[in-house]
């Protein structure tokens, strides 16, 4: 009997560290732009620099836009049945990031924009195996 286990639902795009969830990323070591996830070199028009360093974003943002997706989304999509509509939003970092992300609250309607949130990691589907997938999400303070 193997016992369940929560599992990231990608590897290398968030953490949980001793000061709470942390989205990771990078920045580049020349001009500063922040990215995540991480891409390979910094991808700034201004910028012709190849090195990045490591960097760890969040726990508070602030939400600029957001839909209610009321509709299963198509696969590779992955959700629990039965389907729940959730908010997924545009979230601004201090950092100068914008990330995508499920707002994380049971009454999608009730978000709006320039609402404070907090970086959260829970659930979002269980796998075959009894798994709990989880991945970052939103949460309104």
């Amino acid at each position: 009997m193997t016992t369940a286990k929560r599992v990231p639902v990608a590897d290398r795009l968030f953490a949980e560290t001793s000061e709470g969830p942390r989205l990771l990323g990078s920045t580049c070591t020349t001009c500063g732009t922040p990215y995540f996830p991480k891409p390979a070199v910094c991808r700034n028009p201004d910028c012709s620099a190849t090195s990045l360093e490591d960097a760890a974003f969040g726990p508070r943002g602030k939400l600029w836009s957001y839909s209610v997706q009321y509709y299963p989304p198509p696969p590779p999509a992955k959700y629990e049945e039965p389907y729940t509509p959730y908010a997924l939003g545009l979230v601004d970092l201090p950092e100068g990031l914008r990330v995508l992300a499920r707002i994380s609250t049971p009454e999608p309607e009730s978000v709006r924009p320039g609402l404070e949130v907090e970086l959260v990691l829970e659930r979002l589907y269980t796998d075959p195996e009894g798994n709990e997938v989880i991945t970052w999400k939103f949460r309104p303070l």
